[in-house]
């Protein structure tokens, strides 16, 4: 999607200035992203609802009262792998954060979700709408009711809430994820994804079995982290190894 067919918000704003970052809040928007994709770098939007929220391949993101839906526009300059990285660093940033107000026993599940055991807690999608931009989308479910939504979320969705008493407000949450969001793309920035690289692979809660699904067929093997270009890697139980690219798999299972 180009920047002239966005969407357009269907609330006022409400502009706040956070350190480095511009905030915007509305009441409903369709997709945070899509808002902020009209928007220059450090800025963030928030909505208290997403009528059109999204994750990976278009798949649809609840997005009810209480949750956190936020997006935040970075720089994006460079070749294409410097910042196709840009999910897991952001991933980095929010885990950072959650241990910050004492959540200690969370994962990320590559590419782009932080789980809690087998749990979806956020998700995140990355959309580059205009050239050196990127923006980076979040939905991390604080207090909502997803399951209330979509009750076969009961089995895959976990909260804060069900962590932290109490949870934390969004205003705050929203603080300190854009500080330590700006500082790990600021890493990022100088010193590349590579100094990043084992922090990230510290956060996927060991090496567990996974089955890939890919375009054509699927693998299986052990998950054993990623490389200095962002790419899973899988070893296979004939011990080959193999790196997968973001686009190339279309789910990721944990076996």
């Amino acid at each position: 999607m180009n920047l002239s067919t966005l969407p357009t918000a269907a609330s006022i704003a409400k502009v706040s200035h956070l350190g480095h970052w511009t905030l915007r809040e509305y009441a409903e928007v369709d997709s945070t992203n899509y808002v902020a994709g009209r928007l220059p770098a450090w800025s963030a939007v928030r909505a208290d609802t997403q009528s059109a929220g999204r994750g990976r391949f278009q798949r649809s993101w609840v997005s009810d009262a209480g949750g956190l839906w936020l997006s935040a526009v970075v720089p994006a300059t460079g070749n294409k792998a410097s910042w196709q990285v840009m999910p897991l660093v952001a991933g980095l940033a929010v885990i950072e954060t959650l241990k910050s107000f004492g959540v200690t026993n969370t994962h990320l599940r590559w590419p782009n979700d932080i789980m809690v055991g087998d749990k979806k807690l956020a998700g995140l999608l990355l959309d580059t709408f205009t050239p050196n931009l990127a923006v980076i989308g979040l939905g991390i479910n604080v207090t909502n009711q997803p399951a209330a939504q979509d009750a076969a979320l009961s089995a895959t969705a976990t909260r804060l809430a069900d962590f932290l008493n109490p949870a934390p407000t969004l205003g705050i949450l929203t603080v300190a994820i854009l500080s330590s969001l700006h500082t790990t793309m600021n890493e990022l920035a100088d010193r590349g994804f590579a100094a990043l690289r084992p922090r990230i692979n510290q956060l996927w809660g060991g090496t567990p079995r996974v089955k890939v699904d890919l375009d054509h067929g699927q693998r299986e093997g052990v998950f054993t982290g990623v490389d200095d270009l962002g790419r899973l890697l899988l070893r296979e139980d004939s011990g080959q190894a193999t790196a997968l690219a973001t686009h190339e798999v279309k789910l990721l299972r944990e076996l």
